[in-house]
């Protein structure tokens, strides 16, 4: 499509220092996007994974792109640890702010809803707790007794990251059953989204389709990058490569062999049209 944007097109609208927002690597993370920022040599960059960080992750801190992250874990799942943020969290070179699940979840919702903080119970009296100054308990002003319970502030990411099968004339994306990725569409500043497929017509208008699509309005950049996700799976689309990603935590474990692998297969499976 003539004048289509291109992955890097989106990378350069990231500033250094951007805090940005990347789902899990089971729900349409664009690796498309994230080597695009790793080819725009990204520094500075702070993540805030929905809710745990995975090869997305450690892709950009392996190249030197984030200086801070906060999330509930990071892990390659079945692949095993995440070789460059263990790495980065024993050289003392990354800012690691803990998190839980359900209190990233409820930081976004409260920037969606427009409101300063959200309620949450579930961590109180745990470790966690004491390391998030942030965070605040007070006591429930409804209650007749003492009743503690916890506020998460708002977390607005200037950007959202993310993948999708489709995207149509209107600037929908479809997502499917990953509706996570809606809250953090309308959570953050901007959403950029790479996309396996353009269709015309608008999708909000189809009944099968509408349940899941993140409106237009919400996205502000689509690049078309066929296989955007890969190695990581898409929906129905395609499976993880399992083999890549069990490579990929073997010779991460090592700066050289990370940067090895990162030139010799990842870039060339996602290079520039």
């Amino acid at each position: 499509m003539a004048g289509a944007l291109s992955p890097d097109d989106l990378a350069a609208r990231v500033p250094d220092g951007a805090l940005i927002a990347l789902p899990p690597d089971n729900s349409l993370g664009s690796v498309a996007l994230t080597l695009a920022l790793i080819r725009r040599r990204a520094r500075g960059l702070r993540l805030f994974c929905v809710p745990v960080g995975g090869f997305l992750a450690d892709l950009l801190i392996g190249a030197g792109c984030v200086a801070e992250i906060e999330t509930s874990a990071v892990s390659l799942g079945e692949a095993g640890t995440a070789p460059r943020f263990t790495a980065a969290l024993a050289a003392g070179t990354l800012i690691v702010r803990d998190a839980t699940c359900p209190a990233i979840h409820t930081a976004l919702q409260a920037a969606e809803k427009g409101v300063p903080f959200m309620p949450l119970r579930g961590v109180l009296g745990s470790d966690v707790l004491a390391h998030r100054p942030d965070w605040r308990v007070i006591d429930n002003p409804f209650a007749a007794e003492p009743d503690p319970i916890l506020l998460i502030p708002a977390v607005r990411p200037d950007f959202a990251l993310f993948h999708a099968a489709l995207a149509d004339e209107a600037g929908n994306v479809w997502v499917g059953r990953r509706r996570e990725l809606a809250t953090m569409a309308h959570a953050a500043r901007d959403s950029l989204v790479s996309v396996e497929r353009r269709i015309s017509g608008d999708m909000l208008e189809d009944e099968r389709l509408a349940p899941g699509v993140i409106s237009g309005a919400y996205v502000t950049g689509i690049a078309q990058a066929a296989r955007g996700a890969a190695p990581l799976a898409l929906l129905d689309e395609y499976p993880a490569e399992t083999t890549v990603l069990r490579d990929y935590a073997r010779a991460a474990r090592s700066a050289e062999g990370f940067a090895a692998f990162l030139e010799q297969r990842l870039m060339p499976a996602h290079e520039p049209a």
